[in-house]
């Protein structure tokens, strides 16, 4: 059981596309989906992450899909480590800064910027933001009192 929370504050005038969670529990790995309850599917989406200050990262990552409510489910847990190994040799005082996961682009796009073919702005201009981030709180099982009964 979880509670569902959303946050929308992206300019109507990008492209968008997807909703996205970035699932911070480490014993959570949502089989189904927490909004509708349906089976997640199994995804690669390259995702765009923008790390503080001002770098794009293109990872193209397996993630957790439910189709019925267009929700990519990203783990935390994974995506940090590959940060941190990626720029730990190339721009090492980056490695623990603020990210954000700000959207998808397409997989041939994925393939230009990964051979370095595309300029951040080129491929800035080719990102699908995400139509809305969600939060979603983990309500562990178990027996709870009945606040409505006295």
């Amino acid at each position: 059981m979880s509670k569902i929370s959303s946050k929308t504050s992206k300019p109507k005038s990008l492209k968008q596309r997807h909703r996205f969670f970035l699932n911070p529990y480490i014993d959570c790995a949502f089989t189904k989906c927490p909004k509708c309850e349906t089976k997640t599917k199994i995804r690669k989406f390259p995702l765009v992450i923008h790390i503080q200050p001002q770098q794009l990262f293109l990872l193209n990552k397996q993630c957790k899909y439910c189709p019925s409510c267009d929700l990519i489910i990203a783990k935390k847990q994974e995506i940090e480590p590959l940060m941190a190994a990626t720029f730990v040799q190339t721009n090492p005082q980056i490695v623990g800064n603020n990210y954000v996961v700000m959207g998808t682009v397409d997989k041939k796009d994925w393939k230009e910027g990964d051979k370095n073919l595309l300029s951040p702005s080129e491929m800035i201009g080719r990102i699908y933001v995400f139509k809305d981030v969600w939060n979603f709180e983990v309500i562990p099982a178990g027996w709870y009192p009945n606040k409505g009964k006295q």
